[in-house]
Order: C-alpha cells, then sequence, then structure tokens
C-alpha cells in the first residue's frame, strides 16, 4: 500500500508543515496497529512542488509514484493548480481515491465535493488523527476487490472528521474531529537534510483567543500549547543544526505570556548567532517584562509579525478584533529604539467603515511607526469565517476565484482598491525594498502624508506608463528622480545626492549608475586615501587582512557636494536589520 501526501507550495524556500505532521503521527500511530498494517506493507510517500513548475512535470511526478491512495494539502494560493492536477490525474489512475485537506476546503467540503467528481473526500480540520484513521482503512483492508471496497467504505461511516462520497456517489457528512493534544504531535525534522535552503516551519500552539470576523483561525476555539520542555529540546536541535530560519505557525505567540516568555527566553540563552526567529505576536499585549526580554537579544535573532489592520476604532470593533492602537504605538516605538528586531506590520485594506479616507490615516498611523516593512494587504473572504456570513451587510463583493479578494464595499468602490494596488506596488518598491530610506524621509516633508506621497508617486507612474513594466533597480532611482524633478526642479540636485547616497548605502555597484551624474573624487586622491588606510586603519578597523587594492574593492568613496560631505561606505560591516553598509565621514578634496 503506498499512500502519497503531496503539497504544492508558493516558492521552494517553503515547505509544507502539514504533510509532514500527518505522516510523522501516521508513523507513530501504526506501530500500534495490528501486525498486517506492517511498514513493509505500507509506505507514506511526501512529495513537495511549487506553483512555479511546469504542470506537467508535477502530472508526470505524480503518475510515475503509482500511489494507492493521493492526499493534496489544499490553500488558496494552490487551490486551482490541485483541481487541475485531480482532473488529469483521475484521467491517468482513475482507480485511486483522492483525497484533500487544508483550510480551503475544510468550511465547505460538501461543495468542494459536488464540483469535483474525481475526489473521494475531505479531511475537515487538522488532519493527523483523521489521516492515520484513512491509512488504517485503506491499508488493513483485504480480501478481493468487493469484500475490501465493503470493509472501506463501512469504515469511512465510523471516520470523525471527513465529508466523503460513498459508493453510491452521495455525499456523506460525518461529525468535526475534536481537537487534539498538541504534545502528540511528533516532532518532523529529525532529518534536517530534507530541509536544507528552505524555511522551517515551527507549531508550539494551535488555536486563537481572539475571533477576528475575517480569519479562519477564530473558528477554532481550542487554544492549546505544545509543553514547554518539548518546545525547549526541539527548538535545540534546530539551534545545534544552525538553520537559517525559523517560523513559529503559531497564530499569537504571545497570548500565553508565560509560554512566550520562556520560549524567548530559551531562544536567546542557547543562541549561537546563526539562526532567526519570526513570531507573529499581538503587539499591545507584550508587557513590560517581555519588552525588556526583547531589548537584551542579539540584533537579527527575532523578526516579530504585528498585524494591526486597521487603526479606525469602527472597524477594529466591528470585525471583533481586539486591538489597542495606542499600546501598539508604544510597543512597536519602544522595539524601534532599540534596533535589535526586524518588524512587520500589516494593513487590511477592504474592512468595514474603512473609506478610502480612513484607510489613508490608518496607513499614515502604522507609516508613522517606521517598521522595516508595511504589508499593505487586500481583504480576503475565506470560506468559512464570519466575515463570508456578512457580505451582504458590508455590501461586500469579492472574486470568486482564489483568493477571493474584495473588490468593493459600501465604503470603499473599486476604483479606490486599484488606487491602493497602485500605493501597495509603490511601498513594496520604495519602503519595503530598504533602499530609498533616506530619500523617502525627507520626500515625506514635500508631501501632506505618507500616504498622499505613495499616491500621487503612483499617479506618476500610471501617466507615464511605467506601471506592470519589470524596471532594473538603477531605473526606480531614475523615474523617482524624475518624479521629484517635475514636481520641483530646483530640487533635483539635493535629491540626486540623497538617491546616490542611498544607492551606495545598500550596493557596491562596479558601475556608476547614470542618474548619479560625475563621480567627484580624482583617481590620485582615491588612491592616496586608500594608501594611508592601510598604513593606519583609521576607519576600515576589520580589514586587518585586505591590502589597499582589496580594500577599494570592499568600500565605496562619495562625494557629495549638496551635503559638502565625502563618506566611506563600508560593506563588510553592515547593520543586520537594514543590510546598510556602515558609513565613516572622512577628508577627501573633490574635483572642483
Amino acid at each position: 500500500m503506498r499512500i502519497l501526501l503531496a503539497a504544492v507550495n508558493a516558492k521552494y524556500i517553503h515547505s509544507n508543515l502539514a504533510i509532514y505532521s500527518l505522516k510523522a503521527y501516521a508513523d507513530l500511530r501504526r506501530e500500534t496497529w495490528p501486525d498486517m498494517i506492517s511498514r513493509r506493507e505500507m509506505e507514506i510517500e511526501l512529495a513537495e512542488y511549487t506553483i512555479n513548475q511546469p504542470f506537467f512535470d508535477i502530472l508526470k511526478d505524480i503518475y510515475r509514484r503509482k500511489p494507492d491512495m493521493l492526499c493534496f494539502s489544499c490553500y488558496i494560493w494552490n487551490i486551482e493548480y490541485i483541481e487541475a492536477l485531480a482532473g488529469e490525474l483521475a484521467k491517468l489512475l482513475p482507480d485511486i481515491p483522492v483525497w484533500l485537506g487544508g483550510p480551503e476546503v475544510s468550511y465547505d467540503a460538501a461543495d468542494v465535493l459536488e464540483r469535483l467528481s474525481q475526489v473521494k473526500g475531505v479531511m475537515k480540520g487538522e488532519g493527523e488523527e483523521t489521516f492515520a484513521g484513512l491509512c488504517r482503512i485503506y491499508g488493513g483492508a483485504s480480501g478481493n476487490r468487493g469484500d475490501k471496497s465493503e470493509r472501506v467504505e463501512a469504515a469511512l461511516r465510523e471516520l470523525e472528521g471527513i465529508t466523503y462520497r460513498d459508493a453510491g456517489r452521495e455525499i456523506c457528512e460525518n461529525p468535526w474531529r475534536q481537537p487534539m493534544d498538541l504534545n502528540k504531535v511528533p516532532f518532523v525534522y529529525r532529518s534536517i537534510d530534507d530541509f536544507r535552503n528552505k524555511i522551517i516551519y515551527y507549531e508550539s500552539s494551535r488555536g486563537c483567543p481572539f475571533s477576528c470576523s475575517y480569519c479562519l483561525s477564530s473558528i477554532d476555539k481550542k487554544l492549546r500549547f505544545r509543553d514547554i520542555s518539548l518546545v525547549k529540546k526541539e527548538l535545540q536541535f534546530l539551534i545545534d543544526h544552525e538553520v537559517p530560519q525559523v517560523k513559529f505557525v503559531d497564530r499569537t505567540f504571545n497570548c500565553r505570556h508565560e509560554h512566550a516568555a520562556a520560549i524567548w527566553r530559551f531562544i536567546a540563552e542557547h543562541d549561537r548567532g546563526i539562526t532567526n526567529f519570526h513570531f507573529e505576536v499581538a503587539a499591545d499585549l507584550l508587557t513590560d517584562e517581555e519588552l525588556e526580554l526583547l531589548e537584551g537579544i542579539r540584533p537579527g535573532l527575532f523578526q516579530l509579525e504585528i498585524g494591526v489592520q486597521s487603526t479606525n476604532p469602527d472597524t477594529i470593533r466591528e470585525i471583533q478584533r481586539s486591538m489597542d492602537f495606542s499600546k501598539v504605538k508604544s510597543a512597536v516605538e519602544r522595539i524601534r529604539k532599540r534596533g535589535n528586531i526586524h518588524q512587520h506590520l500589516d494593513l487590511i485594506a477592504g474592512l468595514p467603515f474603512e473609506d478610502i479616507g480612513s484607510f489613508a490615516k490608518s496607513f499614515d498611523d502604522v507609516y508613522g511607526l517606521k517598521p522595516e516593512q508595511l504589508q499593505l494587504g487586500f481583504l480576503k473572504v475565506l470560506k468559512g469565517s464570519s466575515m463570508e456570513s456578512r457580505k451582504e451587510k458590508y455590501g461586500l463583493v469579492c472574486q470568486s476565484r482564489p483568493a477571493y479578494e474584495a473588490l468593493f464595499t459600501r465604503w470603499l468602490s473599486y476604483e479606490d482598491v486599484i488606487r491602493l494596488k497602485g500605493v501597495e506596488e509603490m511601498v513594496e518598491v520604495y519602503y519595503n525594498s530598504g533602499q530609498f530610506t533616506h530619500t523617502l524621509e525627507e520626500l515625506e516633508k514635500r508631501h501632506s502624508s505618507a500616504f498622499a506621497m505613495f499616491d500621487k508617486l503612483y499617479c506618476f507612474y500610471e501617466a507615464h506608463e511605467y506601471m506592470g513594466v519589470q524596471h532594473k533597480r538603477s531605473m526606480r532611482y531614475e523615474i523617482l528622480l524624475q518624479y521629484i524633478g517635475e514636481a520641483d526642479p530646483e530640487e533635483m540636485e539635493f535629491f540626486r545626492e540623497l538617491l546616490t547616497y542611498d544607492y551606495y548605502l545598500r550596493e557596491n555597484a562596479k558601475t556608476r549608475p547614470d542618474f548619479a551624474g560625475e563621480y567627484r573624487i580624482s583617481k590620485e586622491e582615491v588612491r592616496s586615501f586608500y594608501e594611508k588606510e592601510e598604513r593606519e586603519r583609521r576607519y576600515l578597523t576589520a580589514y586587518g587582512k585586505y591590502d589597499r587594492n582589496q580594500m577599494r574593492k570592499m568600500t565605496h568613496l562619495e562625494y557629495f557636494a549638496e551635503m559638502g560631505k565625502c563618506v566611506l561606505f563600508d560593506y563588510k560591516e553592515r547593520n543586520v536589520l537594514s543590510r546598510e553598509a556602515k558609513v565613516h565621514l572622512v577628508t577627501v578634496k573633490p574635483v572642483c
């Protein structure tokens, strides 16, 4: 019996924690099953693909594996791909049962089966126990084909957590399964070589204490935590194997203070300077003790993702979200002041009571906190969410295909959505890239607000037909300088230097970009500077083993006439969070 658990991920660097957990739990459980269900008789295989792979290649790989049962992990980003695969595989492997699981199919399972006649059933909700039950049912049934089929059908009728198609093609809804003890789920990363060059996803809790109407996590009110001794043991394994990044998938990591603090303290005490840990937290729940703990960790050790979503009190109240923005602001500013943690803040456009003006204010409120990343997302009306049941109340119309994004609401027109999509693109290019930090700080002063700045920049892109074009990095600087020049030609030289400063702050470019203009330091002055630095090591103290020519290649000298300063950019000593070069003000005579 060969069972294949398949996942189609969004990117190669992602791994699918769900299928690894299902396999690990089923392998553990079948040790207690009768001898006829032995490891020799049943093999559970895993297959991970990406949505960027050629469809034919995935189809071919699954076909050649010849599974006796096929299970797909389904999400909004892969459901269309999986539906297409299931349809073609039904033609190639018509006798194998196909099962689906995951949040995209759990809450309208009967509709999924109505739509996909080739699918046998859906595992609803968390799947470890349910998948193990399916393995036992299909692996344990013996006898001739007719007897085996009857045994399978009889067992499926008793299995909780599934909706399935019986032998008569009728759709049967079995009861949902009760949430399981999280401590029973085995650790899935024992063979760490399988995850080289991939993000490690880790789960220390399931469920969520909050009731946000747009989120499926609010449906599961059974909040469960993995025993802290297990968590510490497993995190030590990941730290010892020096994995680059571990992302906690806990929905609100710090909802239990003692749990969060214990994990943070353990990581800080056992840090080896390699692994980065990502947490999704509610910033307004952070205590003084936790903030003090966070202030003391190594720069780059943690990343915090904070879902603000909106700062409109009416919106927050309507979506049943618990969030005190004044406390969020205080915590974010305190962490930012320390400068050791990357902060990623989220907003959602399309929520009730949020028109374009209200959203602009939410944007400015969050932008003012200067997080390392500001994600402007759009409301996704997920099946099974409370938001879906209130669509008519909100005049909410969304796309029929995944990811079910809002097209318009009673407060936000489709024209507004188009405009916000443009602002989102400008934020990604010019803010989240981290490549225009000082330019944006000055440019914002020339606009009524940060939102107005990105909005006008988007309008400029539209007017010059720059949207939808893959621009090289230096061209983004050219466009921004063009935008500034059209608004105020007298500011051109000042901003040309700022853009040049930002450019070299991030990149040791071998070719000088056109927008930067003429280089203002003579070859003789440059040579003289590095000869002197080789003797004295006044600025480049970390370059002890390098000679003048090597130091010259590894750094950059630039004179800024408007600032009246010469700057040495040191790319060996970069800021851990921003990746910006360390800068030194030096004395070098410019070309007149």
